[in-house]
């Protein structure tokens, strides 16, 4: 038996909870039948060699079976729904040839991987129209981890998410395959990408209808894009791959009877010490690998994860081989470059709620470059967020191009499982979260709120990563030059175009 200690609360101040919302929605357990969980298929690489990889990735439109009845209309990368896994391996020069088959522009936004900016990091300044494709190179250079891909056109992002552009991505290297998790994707290495909608007139989505700016939420939990979900367990141990890939939802996980689980790993790859739950919170855009130990159930029996009190999965238990795996008490040594002397701390400060959201007291500018930090620098970063501790939010703060260290909260240790790499923090009311960051490339970059509707909103900003030997001008793209390609794609003039998050 482990000695380690096992945490039992989810460590979010429960003051600025989502459930506290003035426009929150509750989850509702469905009432369809229970259905398998989809398992998104691993994307097929068009050619693979000892050196690199090619891939072709295409945002297109399609339609899902969700519920009985009428089939939903829904936006994938490569399916009809989120899209099939994508699989970079540490080390490899990628390829990829990004194609855009939906009646409008989108972008391809590679969350947690660290690539130059801002085109192949695929922000707001790197749109692919219509019809059209564009192709972006980069050496995989990090770690093993669970990354995401999701579309990011300002200001459509959330729209375009909450449609279906967002799928797992899965970064693999030496070090990881050695450890004793779990390794066998769709059996006992399982994605669960986690977000929620609600269905209005045939089964349809309508997202303008749902809309709130403090973030869109649904009553029906989706999972993997299935309605009801339940997974047959073939084996003892099961590694799930969490990702928060709700638009505002958080996500406070538990299982039934408290069943102990085991974080192995957070946004940025293996955390250097396995940490035992039995609660978990994610915000929006964490990601979590958890390994889970059925040795105290039988056949026939079901497990069931819930969030809050709302069941959103069901395990059911077959006949599995005895599995006496111990994971170390050491993983892996994570990255800890010492802050370069001198260096200044740079200040962030989320405030507002609603349509008031901001950064620094600004609303955000694709031509402001907002702050600059040196490539091969290590400085900090303070994260503030000024809403009222009693009545606020929680806002998960990303910030593109790199993957940092949580430092502190308020001058405290950091939550137990935030010791590895990360790429987004929730930061609660009140509260400064202190990061250090380090950027490995070039490029002009966002960091925002990761309730997409406030970055939509305003509550961004960007900053460009440089080096002072070899200075480099960006042609940063425009909001009128975007406003006007989404008018004439939808057929309208842009003093009709209605895309919410377009008056920030």
């Amino acid at each position: 038996m482990s000695n380690r200690k096992v945490y039992t609360d989810y460590f979010f101040d429960e003051p600025a909870y989502n459930t506290h919302d003035g426009g929150y929605v509750p989850l509702v357990e469905p009432t369809t039948p229970q259905q398998p969980l989809r398992i998104p298929e691993l994307l097929k690489p068009d050619k693979e060699t000892a050196s690199d990889m090619y891939y072709t990735v295409t945002a297109q439109a399609g339609e899902v079976q969700l519920l009985p009845g009428a089939k939903t209309e829904t936006w994938g990368f490569n399916a009809p729904l989120l899209g099939k896994t994508i699989l970079f391996k540490n080390g490899k020069t990628i390829h990829i040839t990004l194609k855009n088959d939906l009646p409008e522009l989108t972008t391809f936004h590679w969350h947690g991987l660290n690539v130059p900016g801002p085109v192949t990091d695929g922000g707001c300044h790197a749109p692919v129209y219509p019809g059209e494709s564009t192709e972006i190179q980069f050496k995989c250079h990090q770690p093993a981890a669970t990354l995401w891909l999701h579309a990011h056109p300002c200001p459509s992002t959330a729209e375009q998410v909450w449609k279906g552009l967002a799928t797992m991505v899965v970064v693999k290297d030496a070090v990881e395959d050695k450890l004793p998790f779990p390794h066998h994707y769709g059996i006992d290495d399982i994605p669960l990408i986690l977000q929620d909608r609600r269905f209005h007139e045939n089964n349809q989505w309508d997202y303008l209808a749902d809309y709130d700016p403090d973030g869109v939420q649904g009553p029906t939990p989706l999972i993997n894009g299935t309605v009801n979900p339940y997974f047959d367990v073939t084996t003892q141990r099961l590694r799930l791959r969490l990702l928060d890939g709700a638009n505002r939802r958080e996500w406070r996980l538990h299982f039934s009877n408290d069943l102990k689980f085991t974080q192995i790993a957070s946004d940025g790859g293996v955390l250097p010490e396995p940490v035992d739950f039995t609660h978990l919170m994610l915000t929006c855009a964490e990601r979590a690998e958890v390994i889970v130990d059925f040795s105290g159930y039988k056949p026939g029996d079901v497990v069931t994860l819930y969030s809050d009190d709302i069941p959103i999965a069901h395990f059911r238990i077959h006949e599995f081989a005895p599995d006496h795996t111990k994971l170390p008490n050491h993983l892996v040594d994570i990255p800890d470059p010492e802050v370069t002397a001198n260096a200044p701390v740079h200040q962030v400060v989320m405030s507002g709620m609603d349509e008031e959201v901001m950064i620094n007291n600004q609303k955000f500018d694709m031509q402001r470059i907002d702050d600059r930090q040196q490539v091969g620098k290590v400085e900090y970063w303070d994260i503030s967020n000024t809403n009222d501790k009693a009545s606020g939010m929680v806002h998960p703060y990303h910030m593109h191009g790199t993957q940092f260290r949580v430092i502190s909260r308020n001058g405290h240790a950091p939550y137990p499982n935030e010791n590895g790499l990360k790429d987004t923090v929730g930061v609660n009311p009140g509260e400064t979260v202190r990061l250090k960051v380090w950027f490995e490339h070039l490029g002009v970059y966002m960091n925002h709120c990761h309730i997409i509707e406030h970055e939509d909103g305003g509550m961004m900003a960007q900053f460009e990563v440089y080096d002072p030997d070899h200075p480099k001008k960006y042609q940063l793209m425009d909001m009128t030059t975007l406003m006007n390609a989404f008018a004439k794609e939808r057929g309208v003039k842009v003093s009709d175009l209605h895309i919410p998050g377009m008056d920030m």
